[in-house]
């Protein structure tokens, strides 16, 4: 199976990619609306979009995992992936569902933003230090 899927490594990491920018993208918009107070945020649709967006987002992860054979739990720039996803996800549903007051809302929004950069960071560099990896080889 492994072998069949590394045919399709560069189209699943090109969907994978795909997916992480309109979720966040989708995820920027959204909070947006809400936290300026616009019903639109919760719009049918938009909530539809992102739960499909980011269950295609999952399923290439989990294909990639599979065709590079690095896993969660296993290596460490991947644990620290799932980690900051959990959060984000937290963080995320804190600003646009659970927080009665718009600072509350707004902190969580900027964190769970701060949150994807992170991960996407932690994508790019294959490090748990995320950005700061950068940092550290440049210093």
């Amino acid at each position: 199976m492994q072998s069949v899927l590394s045919q399709y490594f560069v189209q699943i990491r090109e969907v994978h990619v795909g997916c992480v920018a309109l979720s966040g993208s989708l995820f920027f918009i959204r909070g947006s609306l809400h936290l300026f107070g616009q019903p639109m945020a919760n719009h049918r649709i938009l909530r539809i979009s992102s739960v499909l967006i980011d269950t295609v987002l999952l399923a290439a992860a989990v294909l990639l995992t599979l065709i590079v054979r690095q896993f969660p739990l296993t290596d460490a720039w991947l644990t620290m992936k799932l980690v900051l996803l959990v959060i984000y996800i937290v963080l995320g549903s804190i600003a646009l569902k659970r927080a009665r007051r718009r600072r509350t809302q707004a902190i969580a929004y900027a964190a769970a933003l701060l949150t994807y950069v992170a991960i996407i960071g932690v994508a790019v560099t294959h490090n748990p230090l995320s950005w700061w990896a950068l940092l550290q080889r440049s210093g």
